[in-house]
């Protein structure tokens, strides 16, 4: 009998072999990110521990009759590995190997794949045969060749849009355009493809039904106890980054609603302080009392070597029958950093990632502060987008403004900022929206803040962080918001290089008449050494640094 290739030594028959396949294979898009090998096994390892806490220390692999769904199947790594489990765990029930294996994948293990490409790399990779009823296809009681990993070509359903009068289809009607899949929010113009090309339609997520929709794949008796993996990121359609919308969130809906006894999913940690279209899926996942068990990996390419993620990834086990606090542990170069702590995961409307940072916050909250997130400013703090682009001299301009853009000054006339005209004569601390390099934590930035005098207004690169009366008073709140304090609050709700205003929401608003140093502030909210040791190694220290006076902003 030919074998799943693994990376393990010989275990009921399977061959070793080194290096791992699945763990070269580059990622199809920036939606499709295959899973490596070694944490899809930490995965199934948490889902191990969970069901034997479940169930009186029964192991799971000894089980014949539990069942496991991969709805998002990509390389097949969570059903390989889980079959090469399951044919360990249940050599004593099947004695025979070929039984064994048989039984295995023709009644335990399901995917779904999201295209073409990945469910034939799935059946490889689990069937060693892109035809489960092929000859060499180590599953034997099929009939049919897609076996149990599912996947036909799904399509978009197109809403919305506005008729363009001045294009005409062949019938010389008004095209339709601007529509976008009622399911999945896609643009049709970047998803309206032919038959030839993929359409990203994931059937998982085009459905208003999704029991009815897997009992329609694999039967209506089917129940699975577990469903396990890494869906698809986002909606790769002219966004970048963190402006591409996701729709991680809505493949982990759907999954939670199939009533599995235990979900595990790895996704993206953006959710963990909201952001584009996440901010409903946060609340949601902060109030699910069923979370067990949540692993982050904050630090860049250390969940998926190799691929940026921005603000980490991170891995959680939901239990359908558990009600409880979360045991949240951190990771680092494949290290947990101290031990998991148990807590519940709405304490605050983020989700504060490191455990060491809980005590810290709770004594600053206590004081009952105002925060700065009222003073700051939202986007656009003047109407104008980062783009615009005004005069590069004041001369000729009736009433000219100083105008603060994306690394340049320019002017502009007052009468022609679109908002907040009545700001332009106040003392102002700008601050950069996009704040954050490519090292790995984008978390511990922030920029300098810049001292725009009277007379002053800015593009959307920056937010006013601030206005005030005098020159004196923006200077002491400028040199507050370089403290490492503050500077590390803000840090608990930035997850990516966006540092929009509520980032800002977990830093106290204080009196502004006196210099504040982080002497003082770890002095104030009672820091003990260890926690001011922590804040210090999580935010880099800025000796000498001193804000920028707009006469020091050079073009």
């Amino acid at each position: 009998m030919s074998a799943p290739i693994i990376d393990e030594p010989v275990v009921s028959g399977f061959r070793t072999h080194n290096p791992d396949v699945l763990t070269c294979i580059a990622n199809l898009s920036n939606d499709e990110v295959f899973t490596p090998p070694g944490l899809a096994n930490q995965m199934l390892d948490a889902l191990e521990e969970a069901w034997a806490e479940a169930n009186d220390g029964a192991s799971i692999w000894s089980d014949s009759s539990v069942t496991f769904l991969d709805p998002f199947t990509k390389s097949g790594v969570f059903l390989r590995e889980i079959t090469r489990r399951l044919t360990d765990g249940l050599a004593d029930e099947i004695p025979d190997l070929d039984e064994r294996v048989d039984h295995i994948l023709t009644k335990q293990v399901f995917g779904i794949g999201i295209t073409q490409l990945t469910a034939l790399l799935a059946r490889r990779s689990l069937y060693c045969s892109k035809d489960a009823t092929g000859k060499h296809s180590i599953a034997k009681s099929f009939d049919r060749d897609w076996g149990n990993v599912w996947f036909e070509r799904t399509e978009h359903i197109w809403v919305g849009g506005r008729p363009k009068h001045d294009l005409l289809d062949a019938e010389g009607d008004p095209v339709v355009v601007g529509r976008r899949c009622r399911f999945c929010g896609a643009q049709e113009d970047a998803y309206g493809r032919g038959d030839d090309l993929e359409s990203h339609a994931y059937a998982f997520i085009h459905t208003d039904d999704i029991k009815a929709r897997v009992a329609e794949l694999f039967g209506g008796d089917m129940q699975f106890d577990v469903i396990i993996g890494n869906p698809p990121y986002q909606l790769d359609d002219g966004g970048f980054g963190t402006s591409a919308a996701p729709i991680y969130q809505l493949f982990v809906e759907k999954a939670l609603s199939l009533d599995a006894r235990f979900a595990v999913f790895v996704t993206p940690s953006r959710w963990f302080a909201g952001g584009k279209g996440l901010d409903g899926y946060r609340q949601k996942m902060l109030n699910e009392h069923r979370l067990r068990t949540l692993v982050d990996f904050p630090k860049l390419y250390d969940g998926f070597p190799g691929v940026k993620i921005r603000g980490g990834v991170s891995y959680f086990l939901w239990e359908r029958d558990y009600d409880g606090p979360c045991a949240v542990q951190t990771m680092w170069d494949g290290k947990s950093l101290g031990p998991s702590l148990e807590r519940y995961l709405n304490a605050y409307d983020v989700l504060v990632r490191r455990n060491e940072a809980v005590p810290i916050l709770e004594k600053v909250r206590a004081k009952g502060e105002p925060t700065l997130d009222s003073r700051v400013s939202s986007r656009k703090p003047f109407g104008l987008a980062t783009n615009y682009r005004g005069e590069s001299s004041p001369v000729g301009l009736e009433d000219p403004v100083k105008l603060f853009g994306n690394q340049r000054v320019d002017w502009t006339e007052r009468d022609d900022l679109p908002a907040n005209r009545n700001w332009v004569d106040d003392w102002k601390v700008l601050m950069t929206r996009v704040q954050g390099t490519s090292a790995a934590v984008e978390t511990k930035f922030l920029s300098k803040p810049i001292i725009a005098g009277p007379g002053t207004a800015c593009t959307e690169t920056y937010l006013v962080a601030g206005r005030f009366d005098s020159r004196q008073v923006a200077n002491l709140y400028a040199a507050y918001l370089r403290t490492r304090f503050v500077r590390f609050l803000v840090s608990l709700r930035k997850s990516t290089q966006d540092a929009a205003r509520g980032v800002y929401a977990f830093v106290p608003d204080l009196p502004l008449d006196q210099e504040w140093t982080d002497a003082k502030l770890y002095l104030r909210y009672g820091l003990t050494s260890e926690e001011i040791a922590f804040i210090e190694t999580q935010v880099a220290s800025h000796v000498g640094d001193t804000p920028v006076n707009e006469d020091e902003f050079s073009d």
